[in-house]
């Protein structure tokens, strides 16, 4: 996947009818570029956009301390470049960086990431061919410090067990993810000497 997220705001939300008067609201703005899959997509969103912007706006709204910034709006904007599976939750991830680069402070960095079931085994970060043929899907958002579930959506049927287990595999993968965040968010703003 390549995918770019970009931060607008904390800015005064327009339309006015829009504005909370005790916090701000968290605009995500999920699309894949036409040239992003094998087939070209027609341009703007489509419903699956739509649903998953939504949801990307409840996921990281669940981490920004939005009562510092009433009446504002904080715009986010993902584009998929390249697609193989798995766009939203790198969406997510790829979101998250870019609000802490933009200095809105969040409790913790969200983490995407999602586990599946293929023939029968439970694994982690599906390709779009697992995806397609696999037999359950279970994209996640994370806060790795507190181990919270910020989204959680499935697709597929699964076992009590083996949702369990999906849950967890995301879990730990969502630690190592979580570490090459903060590298990379280190990188960018500490100097070597």
């Amino acid at each position: 996947n390549k995918i770019m997220a970009a931060v607008y705001g904390p800015r005064e939300a327009y339309p006015k009818h829009v504005q909370e008067a005790e916090k701000a609201i968290i605009r995500a703005r999920y699309s894949m570029a036409p040239f992003s899959v094998d087939e070209r997509k027609r341009p703007g969103p489509d419903r699956r956009a739509v649903e998953l912007s939504k949801v990307i706006s409840e996921a990281l709204e669940s981490v920004i301390f939005v009562e510092k910034y009433p009446r504002t709006s904080i715009d986010v904007y993902i584009e998929v470049l390249q697609a193989d599976a798995g766009t939203r939750v790198a969406g997510i991830t790829a979101a998250s960086l870019a609000l802490a680069d933009a200095g809105i402070p969040m409790r913790d960095l969200v983490v995407g990431c999602a586990a599946g079931k293929i023939d029968g085994v439970v694994v982690l970060d599906l390709n779009k061919e697992e995806d397609n043929y696999g037999e359950a899907d279970v994209p996640m958002a994370i806060l790795p410090r507190t181990r919270e579930i910020a989204l959680l959506q499935m697709d597929g049927d699964m076992t009590y067990e083996e949702l369990t287990g999906a849950i967890e595999m995301a879990m730990e993968a969502a630690q190592t993810i979580h570490k090459m965040q903060i590298e990379a968010l280190k990188r960018k703003y500490v100097e070597v000497e």
